[in-house]
């Protein structure tokens, strides 16, 4: 891999600017390398979803979309690892493992296909010898409880949509790396 090929932005920065609220974790220390159970399969990880919870989302949330996106992928358009959505103002948390398929999720909450082509959250898998990526485990408030999205919604389709409703955000990013 080109390892002098410039670091991505920070990819919400680049977003209308919205309110933030905290979101914390067991596994995701921010700024820090993720547990390898966090990695994906392929590069001896455990396709383990980290366990989340947030708090302080403004008065107004009607529900959550909760993501995780690799800006420094070598592709144009980052890499797509987890995007829940559906998930009702009622829930703040994220247990470890949730991502594992739909059924894993509370109540309302659906993933969308990621961009490893599956329905679940898809763990950390830069090119081998690529330097650490950055992973935006984000949690997105939002002014209403229903997106006009389905399983099928791309997740650039539904991110147009979540900056149309977003009220506010947490960001904790981990890294990883081979």
């Amino acid at each position: 891999m080109d390892l002098e090929r410039p670091v991505a932005p920070d990819p919400y920065a680049l977003l209308p600017a919205v309110g933030t609220f905290s979101v914390t974790s067991d596994d995701v220390r921010d700024g820090e390398p993720l547990p390898d159970e966090h990695a994906n399969s392929g590069a001896g990880g455990g396709d383990v979803s980290p366990q989340l919870r947030w708090s302080g989302a403004p008065e107004g949330t009607r529900g959550y979309v909760v993501t995780c996106f690799d800006p420094d992928a070598p592709t144009p358009s980052g890499w797509w690892h987890w995007v829940v959505v559906g998930l009702p103002a009622s829930v703040t948390a994220l247990d470890r493992g949730a991502g594992a398929s739909d059924d894993t999720l509370p109540d309302g909450g659906f993933h969308l296909k990621n961009d490893d082509g599956t329905w679940a959250y898809s763990g950390c898998y830069p090119p081998p010898g690529d330097r650490p990526h950055r992973y935006f485990f984000v949690v997105h408030a939002l002014d209403t409880d229903h997106l006009d999205v389905d399983r099928d919604t791309s997740p650039a389709v539904l991110s147009f949509q979540v900056g149309m409703h977003a009220l506010a955000r947490a960001v904790v990013v981990g890294t990883w790396s081979h």
